[in-house]
């Protein structure tokens, strides 16, 4: 039935390499370390080496320290011989989308008009992870400010096919076994649209969770840090990790935080409730999306309902783009007027129109939003987790030119809802097809719990068909 859906990655052996396929976990990594079974050293080499040997195909990584990775990962390792306090990322490496901030290598923001910009600090996010002991690698490459046009990136599982955007390199490095996690960012669907089609776990917290002070800010209201990896747990380990009051960030909220490992490895208190929204734009998916689809909510049984969209979801897509318009019109501004060469037709255009987005428009844009976040805040009462596609199906193919259409995460991310992809489907083209669930704002922990379970009864259907509608 269901191709893989287990904790770990397990697919097919990539065309690129089959190298990395069983890799082990980040948390896996960290123990194996504290226990002297290997080193950070060790770690950070074999990395170092997986991306040697894909990355002139694959194209996910647009810098590499390799030295100062080595000698992040001595220190570490150092640390480890003094038996000091390990962090809860020691020794292991990561990647960072192009966008977030390092004081010790560039950040570009995948742009010509940003070429050898070098921050002067970390951002708040980056710091954290170096705190944490976490080895950073480099940066993954990203499609020009985080908006629309397509990276050079390939995918993994078929080179001919589209890794997705804007977080590209950052899908297609942890699909590809370079690194067990790494960090991206959702505007509209940036995370769950190309963990989808690269087949891993990502996850989108909550508005206000992770800081993104040190990260180019395109959308004030929409942007979103998140997170990919290869296990399920990685997503909340790194999520902890990360996640903080940051003053400097209007969206961030100061309430304790959501224990998202703690989510994971908790069982539900009872069998979770989902609800499936038939959307107006459901036409869109794909024949094996929407068998796929259906295959997973009846093998869920009774604990879906099913629904139609109503009218609290009117208008909320145009909202989004209304929102995501005006606000990158105005962040960008500098780069409309001195780097117009540098943006595709598109991309001008685009932006050309944001300008011309009237404050009412965009302030009515807000309310419309801000109604449709009390109405999901009360319909989480009632239920666990919303199910929904992650995309409308398999990724596009590379020579269409598109990372794909972000229809089924945006009214998700407009509303800064917790959102997570699994992977847990397969096309007829032996491409991954990945499923939504979407929890209640501030509720992360819960949504994590809640895919561990769906996760579990996915497996014991397949073993078992016949039960498919037990609680």
């Amino acid at each position: 039935m269901f191709e893989q859906y287990s904790h770990a990655i397990n697919w097919k052996p990539m065309r690129v390499t089959g190298k990395g396929r069983f890799m082990k976990s980040a948390l896996q990594m960290v123990q194996m370390i504290k226990d002297g079974e290997t080193t950070s050293v060790a770690l950070v080499t074999a990395a170092l080496e997986r991306i040697t040997e894909t990355d002139d195909v694959l194209k996910a990584w647009v810098w590499l320290d390799r030295d100062g990775a080595l000698e992040q990962a001595r220190a570490m390792d150092q640390l480890r011989q003094s038996g000091r306090a390990l962090g809860a990322l020691h020794g292991v490496p990561i990647g960072l989308k192009d966008i977030i901030d390092t004081a010790d290598m560039p950040t570009e923001c995948g742009s010509v008009a940003l070429a050898d910009r070098q921050p002067e600090f970390d951002a708040v996010l980056v710091s954290r992870l170096k705190a944490e002991g976490a080895v950073i690698l480099g940066k993954t490459a990203t499609t020009p400010f985080a908006f629309m046009d397509p990276a050079a990136t390939r995918n993994p599982h078929n080179l001919e096919y589209s890794p997705g955007g804007s977080s590209a390199g950052s899908a297609a490095a942890v699909a590809a076994g370079h690194i067990p996690v790494a960090i991206g960012t959702q505007t509209n669907g940036s995370v769950i649209r190309p963990a989808s089609f690269c087949g891993v776990y990502g996850f989108k917290p909550s508005v206000g969770m992770i800081p993104r002070t040190g990260v180019l800010r395109t959308s004030e209201t929409l942007d979103q840090v998140g997170i990919f990896a290869r296990y399920y747990e990685d997503v909340a380990l790194v999520g902890d990790v990360i996640s903080e009051f940051d003053p400097a960030d209007r969206s961030s909220f100061c309430r304790p935080r959501p224990k998202l490992l703690n989510g994971v490895v908790s069982e539900p208190p009872v069998a979770p409730n989902f609800v499936w929204f038939e959307m107006p734009y459901s036409d869109k998916l794909s024949d094996d999306s929407r068998k796929g689809m259906m295959m997973v909510l009846d093998a869920l049984g009774s604990r879906v309902e099913r629904l139609d969209a109503g009218g609290q979801f009117t208008g909320l897509v145009e909202s989004q783009n209304i929102i995501h318009y005006y606000e990158i019109a105005r962040s960008l501004v500098e780069i409309r007027k001195n780097h117009s060469d540098t943006l595709s037709p598109k991309v001008a255009k685009l932006m050309a129109y944001g300008a011309t987005i009237s404050d009412s428009a965009y302030n009515e844009a807000i309310d419309l939003r801000n109604g449709a976040v009390s109405y999901f805040d009360s319909l989480f009462n009632d239920f666990d987790a919303i199910i929904t596609p992650s995309a409308p199906g398999e990724a596009p193919l590379f020579s269409a030119g598109s990372t794909g259409n972000p229809i089924f995460s945006t009214i998700w991310t407009l509303c800064g809802l917790p959102c997570l992809n699994l992977p847990v489907l397969m096309s007829e083209n032996d491409m991954p097809i990945g499923v939504q669930l979407v929890g209640g704002p501030e509720g992360d922990d819960r949504l994590l719990r809640t895919g561990n379970w769906m996760l579990a009864k996915l497996n014991a259907v397949d073993a078992d068909p016949a039960g498919s509608d037990e609680a």
